[in-house]
């Protein structure tokens, strides 16, 4: 599902030039999250097309995508893993490295964070290369979690990110930009 029509909403997600890099057009939610009735409105598009999926949790992809995925988790009523950057969880972890459109990282999740077959969804703020939300793909599978899909409050659409994506494995965006 994507949706191309900006609501009301969504207004108040601004541009960013040159951030974090020369070249770089940022899309910032934070005025959006800083709305309530905005915030509340965007979980709820988010929420819409997992409510019958039968998740256990979500899993979401510091930093906006612990924000999102949070709410989201609540939304749903199901359990929450954050996937973290290095060394900000205790015990054991499973590491995965992909490229960013202005660099590279490393993204990370405890190990046991949720039970073999596990019926798991992936959320993140944007889509635009689809590096971190493929590292988190391919941690899910590290936890032998079942992944049912994906979901970004934002995908940039010139930039590839879902041409990455597993075919069939179902992606959704509530804004394209």
């Amino acid at each position: 599902m994507t949706t191309t029509a900006h609501p009301e909403w969504s207004r108040p997600i601004r541009d960013v030039a040159d951030f974090p890099k020369p070249g770089i057009l940022f899309k910032d939610i934070t005025p959006l999250l800083g709305d309530g009735a905005c915030f509340r409105a965007a979980v709820k598009a988010m929420a819409e097309p997992w409510r019958d999926a039968g998740l256990h949790a979500v899993l979401g992809v510091e930093a906006r995508g612990f924000i999102l995925g949070t709410a989201l988790a609540l939304e749903l009523g199901v359990g929450f893993v954050p996937v973290r950057k290095p060394g900000k969880l205790p015990g054991p972890t499973l590491k995965q490295e992909y490229a960013l459109e202005y660099g590279s990282d490393r993204i990370e999740v405890s190990v046991g964070a949720t039970a073999p077959g596990a019926r798991v969804l992936l959320v993140d703020d944007v889509l635009a290369t689809g590096g971190t939300l493929l590292a988190a793909l391919q941690l899910a599978a590290q936890l032998e979690a079942q992944v049912l899909g994906g979901a970004v409050l934002v995908e940039l659409d010139g930039l590839g990110g879902r041409q990455r994506w597993p075919d069939g494995l179902p992606l959704t965006a509530t804004l394209v930009y």
